[in-house]
């Protein structure tokens, strides 16, 4: 029996070509299917984040915003609460007409008081003869500048000092009359005597217009005063107020503005008549 190579040969060839061929579509086939799964599983898992997970960081990322937002608008809030206005001074008294200076609250007016505090009557000595003999048996006199009222309104009232001394009392109730200490402790405060006029000047009234700032608020008007003989002078020029302090037997211890920024400090006769300015107990 003669076989037929070229056909066992094309059969075989064939049987083997196919089965190969199967196998190779087979293959094919799992590389597409990876392929594609490969691509379908890069689109669904885009940076490894689910659709829910990129809805959840977007929502996180807009709270942080928000909250950043919040932080700065906090931040903007506590720099404007740090910003602050330059303190003022306040020299102002919780009392009508005083002036708070240091520890000491002073009047801001000159006394213009005709009875000692238990209400027994100061004497007016109008006429120079009056005020002369006031003086010369140690009584105590109060007078307007020039025994003009309209005057005594402005500058209040001068006194000798045996009106100061008295022991009735010549403060009102809850005042008392300023010292020598209380003047220096004053000067002091004001920055020194050469300084501290200038500060307690008043803004007018002064003649050739040295007038001061006034900046204390002591509102120092230049009165004038009353010599021993009776004579009124220089009003425009001077302000001087006594102190309760004696300095000699016929002399007791005043303070004055003059033209200068200086405030001065003297003694003088006790038959004089000046302004009186009282502080609060």
């Amino acid at each position: 029996m003669v076989l037929d190579y070229n056909k066992t040969f094309t059969s075989n060839f064939k049987m083997t070509d196919m089965g190969k061929a199967k196998t190779i579509i087979k293959v094919a086939g799992i590389f597409m299917f990876l392929f594609s799964y490969e691509n379908l599983s890069g689109n669904i898992y885009h940076s490894g984040l689910s659709d829910s997970d990129q809805s959840s960081s977007k929502s996180t990322q807009t709270k942080t915003k928000s909250t950043q937002t919040k932080a700065k608008s906090a931040q903007t809030k506590s720099k404007s609460v740090q910003k602050s206005p330059k303190p003022v001074t306040d020299n102002k008294s919780k009392d009508s007409g005083t002036v708070k200076l240091g520890t000491q609250i002073w009047a801001v007016a000159n006394l213009s008081v005709t009875t000692f505090r238990n209400g027994d009557s100061i004497p007016e000595a109008r006429t120079s003869k009056e005020w002369v003999a006031a003086g010369e048996s140690g009584k105590p006199a109060w007078c307007y500048y020039n025994n003009d009222p309209a005057l005594g309104l402005k500058y209040g009232k001068l006194y000798n000092w045996y009106a100061v001394n008295d022991p009735r009392g010549l403060a009102p109730d809850g005042w008392t009359l300023s010292s020598d200490a209380d003047w220096v402790k004053l000067i002091n405060y004001l920055g020194g005597p050469a300084v501290a006029g200038n500060k307690m000047k008043s803004t007018s009234r002064w003649s050739d217009d040295n007038n001061g700032s006034n900046e204390c608020g002591f509102t120092g008007f230049p009165g004038g005063y009353r010599v021993e003989n009776g004579t009124f002078i220089n009003m425009g020029n001077i302000g001087i107020w006594w102190s309760s302090t004696e300095s000699y037997a016929r002399n007791a211890v005043d303070h004055y503005l003059a033209q200068s920024n200086g405030l001065g400090g003297s003694t003088s006769p006790k038959q004089r008549g000046e302004s009186v300015r009282c502080i609060r107990k």
